[in-house]
């Protein structure tokens, strides 16, 4: 059964990657004002900026990615009673 879990795990990544990048553009909009998030190369932002920017979107997406992986994992141990971990 765990050939199952590796497939939706790997879709439910894709979907939870997407979901950060939306929410990391919400965040940013409303954090700094800015449409877009400033690029490490940017010679139009300070370091600070590009150092914050990088901050927040790496916490964004480590917690997207805990959430979502612990929801598939306990989705998974519901429907089939299997321990991930086993």
């Amino acid at each position: 059964m765990k050939l199952l879990y590796r497939p939706l795990s790997l879709l439910s990544g894709v979907l939870g990657g997407l979901l950060a990048g939306v929410l990391f553009k919400r965040l940013w909009k409303v954090v700094s004002g800015q449409e877009e998030a400033p690029e490490a190369t940017s010679p139009d932002h300070s370091t600070k900026q590009v150092l914050v920017a990088a901050m927040l979107q790496g916490a964004l997406f480590g917690v997207v990615k805990a959430a979502v992986d612990r929801a598939g994992a306990k989705g998974y141990r519901r429907l089939t009673g299997d321990h991930l971990d086993d």
